[in-house]
């Protein structure tokens, strides 16, 4: 959808961006300590990933892998923000929640637009409220785009209403946090 930007809104738009101080790792749960190791086979941290992820790919949702879950996690959520979006705030790609402690990555596709069966159930609403995995689709022009996958041990499960949004799964999460990891990955149009 934004890559029929044209190029020239792109660049006039490169200026306004959400900023990752305004991710919920960086402004929701700052005081979580980062004791979770996020990585995934795909691409490493801070580097391109690979277009099949995006829009201009198949659209799948990334394979990601986490270790050293604290003592005491009952559950896993996952959300990935793009802090680069030129909204107010970043874009949400992705909420998971409820993933169970023993689980220790997601494999590449499982969080499609229509999710899986092992995911369906724990897949919240992205930013165009749909559920599960938006991919990136950054304007052409606009510059690199950094996307926080960012991983949370929780000390139990949620309970939310069916297809949550951002803010009702930070809220039910607050308090309730005992690690926390992120793994950054970037795109761009040129």
């Amino acid at each position: 959808m934004l890559e029929k930007i044209p190029a020239l809104v792109g660049q006039a738009l490169s200026g306004l961006r959400a900023g990752p101080e305004k991710t919920a790792y960086h402004a929701d749960f700052t005081d979580v300590p980062e004791r979770v190791a996020l990585t995934s086979p795909a691409f490493a941290e801070g580097a391109p990933m690979p277009a099949r992820f995006t829009e201009d790919g198949e659209g799948t949702s990334p394979p990601l892998a986490w270790s050293g879950l604290p003592e005491g996690t009952v559950r896993v959520a996952i959300l990935a923000e793009d802090a680069d979006s030129p909204t107010p705030q970043p874009l949400v790609h992705l909420i998971a929640w409820n993933l169970a402690a023993t689980l220790d990555q997601i494999p590449e596709g499982a969080l499609t637009r229509s999710g899986v069966a092992d995911f369906r159930r724990d897949v919240g609403k992205n930013s165009f409220l749909k559920d599960g995995w938006l991919p990136p689709d950054p304007p052409t022009g606009h510059g690199a785009h950094r996307y926080l996958f960012q991983v949370y041990a929780l000390d139990r499960a949620l309970d939310l209403p069916a297809r949550p949004g951002r803010g009702a799964v930070i809220d039910a999460m607050k308090g309730h946090v005992l690690g926390k990891g992120c793994l950054t990955g970037t795109y761009e149009r040129a």
